[in-house]
């Protein structure tokens, strides 16, 4: 009797976990920035499921700070996409009809915030599955610069340097030459994988078109650069050009402060000069001058003047004095 019911409890559960199934096995997906991710989640139903259909799309971001986020929802026969706002208008469901088994997603213009795992849920009572897929998001090489460090002279040290502006690691390099005779010097063989190349001792025959490749498991770059090699220059005549140079620019400046300072003192003597006063102009009558004249002249007209008239002019005199007093402040004693 026990082993009956066991047998009829298997084929219960068997029937049960049978009756939805999600086809797409879990994986992982790498794509590059800017690109379009496609996700995958095919199902089949069994006869037994006969409840609504429901599919859900999380998120569960590679910080494990944030909670997972509903990114697309089909539920009722609707579909809502505007759980996630960073993700808003940019997760698509790839199918029309997804009662025929095909619950996918394509995120486009992929970020680096898209980074994490998403999981597909269907069910329809009594099933239900679910699958994980996991999303990295890399960055292409580009932006590579290609240039030489140091003089490119015969006998010198410099290197060849090949350096990308952005990347997702880990990062491959790889040296060519393409003009001449095509051949890397044997002493570049071991830097030819790297993203830079010391050279040694340069000659003539280092001179050419080098390029150099950056690759990722996403994308690949290129820059090229022209190296020449040239005798050493006369470093001597350089430096003492320069020299030269430097004096007649300090003669220059000196002459123009020189000049500077000359208009400066003309201006200054013309402003003295105006404000002076001319020792040909005489200076003007004092005052108390102008008042003994006044006395004087009146005092020799009393002479011819009768006594019966004295009364009544000194009267008029002293009146005459006692306003210039007032006036012009002459003290009479």
């Amino acid at each position: 009797m026990a082993l009956l019911l066991r047998l009829v409890l298997l084929c219960g559960v068997a029937d049960f976990t049978s009756s939805l199934s999600i086809t797409t096995p879990d994986q992982m997906i790498e794509k590059a920035k800017g690109e379009t991710a496609y996700l995958p989640c095919k199902f089949t139903l069994s006869p037994e499921d006969q409840g609504p259909l429901d599919i859900e799309w999380l998120l569960s971001p590679a910080d494990n700070q944030k909670v997972d986020q509903v990114i697309i929802l089909y539920s009722g026969d609707k579909i809502y996409d505007d759980y996630y706002q960073d993700l808003k208008g940019r997760v698509h469901f790839t199918s029309s009809d997804l009662k025929s088994g095909d619950a996918s997603i394509n995120v486009t213009n992929l970020r680096l915030s898209d980074i994490g795992t998403y999981q597909c849920k269907v069910k329809k009572a009594p099933g239900v599955g679910n699958k994980k897929i996991q999303l990295t998001v890399l960055v292409k090489p580009s932006g590579i610069r290609c240039y030489v460090d140091g003089s490119e002279e015969i006998g010198n040290d410099f290197k060849l340097k090949c350096e990308p502006k952005e990347g997702s690691l880990p990062l491959q390099y790889e040296w060519q030459k393409l003009s001449n005779s095509q051949k890397l010097p044997t002493l570049w063989l071991p830097d030819m994988k790297s993203p830079v190349i010391s050279v040694k001792n340069a000659s003539t025959e280092y001179s050419g078109t080098y390029s150099c490749t950056v690759t990722n498991r996403v994308g690949s770059d290129q820059c090229q650069l022209r190296l020449n090699v040239v005798p050493p220059s006369n470093r001597a005549g350089t430096i003492a050009g320069a020299v030269v140079g430097i004096l007649l620019a300090l003669v220059l400046i000196g002459l123009i402060v020189f000049c500077c300072r000359k208009k400066r003192r003309e201006e200054k003597y013309e402003k003295e000069v105006h404000h002076d006063i001319r020792e040909d102009v005489p200076p003007p009558k004092s005052r108390a001058s102008t008042a003994r004249s006044y006395i004087g002249s009146n005092h020799s007209s009393l002479g011819s003047m009768s006594p019966s008239n004295m009364e009544g002019y000194a009267k008029t005199q002293y009146n005459q004095f006692k306003y210039a007093y007032k006036t012009d402040g002459i003290t009479v004693v």
